[in-house]
């Protein structure tokens, strides 16, 4: 009842702290409706919700040898864009850096390694869209990522 309320009320009258918890709840929701739904794509979950210095990325997994750097975005409709734009530029940039640091830590610079995004379109009453987006973006950076 008490998030029914919240739908009908304007966004500028309801708490920063409610509307970012409801928010943090989709995306936990949506971070493990993407692990799952790799799990059934046949990859190996090694990390979620991995942190370091340069930041979080939200899922870290093996596709055989490969590993992959998986954002999560997760959104109830549309309306302000797809989930996966949110995935931009600057956004690329702090996940390669955080992926640089975790393939050093682990020593697998010279082991194939990939980023993913997963958007997720969660409306309270549908059935979860997903979309896979395999090797979305290349590492941003002046070639140290690989070379």
């Amino acid at each position: 009842m008490f998030h029914s309320l919240l739908k009908r009320l304007p966004q500028w009258l309801i708490p920063e702290s409610m509307l970012q918890d409801r928010s943090e709840r989709l995306g936990d929701r949506g971070e493990a409706l993407a692990i799952r739904y790799l799990k059934s794509e046949g990859l190996r979950i090694l990390e979620a919700q991995h942190k370091n210095a340069y930041g979080e990325v939200d899922i870290i997994a093996l596709d055989g040898d490969c590993v992959v750097f998986v954002e999560v975005k997760t959104r109830s409709s549309t309306e302000a864009g797809s989930p996966f734009e949110a995935v931009d530029y600057r956004k690329q940039q702090r996940l390669t850096r955080i992926a640089l640091a975790w393939l050093k830590k682990k020593r697998r610079l010279g082991k194939p390694a990939r980023f993913d995004v997963i958007s997720i379109v969660w409306a309270s009453a549908a059935e979860p869209q997903i979309q896979h987006f395999r090797n979305a973006f290349e590492p941003t950076g002046k070639g140290q990522f690989f070379g």
